[in-house]
């Protein structure tokens, strides 16, 4: 669920006993059927938001589920990871699971990110049948556990866009930086290249190049997205110390380095001067 957390460790803290059912790559509905004992007290299903399995496998969908919960009168929960509130297959990404689609579907709770693909504060949110989110909200630990008022006005404001705005994928940070057309980012990169290396000065090789963005953060693991990077070296300075400056700087400017280059990805970059490093010293190259 981030960091080194995992929603095992989650359940046993809680005194809930996890019992997995079927093998990693292969799962059948007969495998819950079998698993499913006199002590069971919820279905879990948890998508595989930050890893994805390929080539030999199966695994049971949401409504075979919910038939297992309704035929043995349990509840059945998804996790979603990031969770998506519109479908992302509109903007030409692979289609991840909808939050509003596995309510109908059957899902008595939906768990999800408020964050990441949604783009607001970072938050957990569970949404579902009315009783069974009720029993959560009358759990003594809702009360240590519920997000403050800052928390709940930041949500509040990007749960009424996706309910107002005509162009959400324009007014959500995050959306826009997934579906920005690639002409949009080489504009900004031709704009910004000459600036930046009048900026740095000599000592310093920097180039426009084709790169790849990844989404991640709990959503679309392995989708690659073309973005417009400007790759940066000098002769003396390795791309860690490089990166390490651009840290440095007022505000401070993030990239990655890759086959041992300082990159600046400019999918994520609206306003080109946001990338005119302003150091804390006029020696740049040191």
């Amino acid at each position: 669920i981030g960091g080194s957390f995992r929603i095992p460790e989650i359940m046993a803290k809680s005194g809930a006993i996890l019992k997995e059912v079927g093998s990693t790559n292969r799962t059948h509905a007969y495998d819950y059927e079998k698993a499913i004992g006199k002590n069971t007290a919820l279905l879990l299903k948890v998508h595989t938001s930050n890893y994805k399995i390929v080539g030999f496998s199966a695994e049971v969908e949401l409504a075979r589920i919910v038939a297992i919960g309704r035929k043995h009168k349990l509840p059945v929960m998804e996790d979603l990871g990031s969770g998506a509130l519109i479908d992302l297959s509109q903007y030409g990404l692979p289609k991840e699971p909808v939050v509003a689609e596995r309510v109908r579907m059957g899902a008595d709770v939906v768990t999800f990110s408020g964050d990441k693909i949604l783009g607001g504060p970072q938050a957990g949110l569970a949404v579902g049948r009315k009783n069974w989110i009720a029993r959560m909200n009358k759990n003594p630990l809702k009360r240590a556990l519920r997000c403050g008022k800052l928390t709940l006005g930041a949500l509040e404001a990007t749960l009424r866009l996706y309910r107002q705005s005509r162009q959400i994928e324009q007014d959500i940070p995050t959306l826009r930086a997934f579906t920005r057309p690639s002409a949009e980012i080489e504009e900004i990169g031709e704009s910004v290249l000459p600036r930046l290396k009048q900026a740095l000065g000599s000592g310093y090789r920097l180039s426009l190049e084709d790169s790849v963005s990844q989404i991640g953060s709990g959503a679309l693991p392995t989708e690659e997205i073309p973005t417009k990077v400007i790759a940066i070296e000098h002769l003396e300075i390795g791309a860690e110390k490089i990166a390490q400056r651009f840290r440095q700087a007022d505000p401070p400017i993030l990239g990655r380095i890759k086959d041992k280059r300082f990159l600046l990805d400019l999918r994520t970059t609206f306003d080109p001067e946001d990338l005119i490093p302003n150091f804390k010293d006029s020696d740049v190259g040191n």
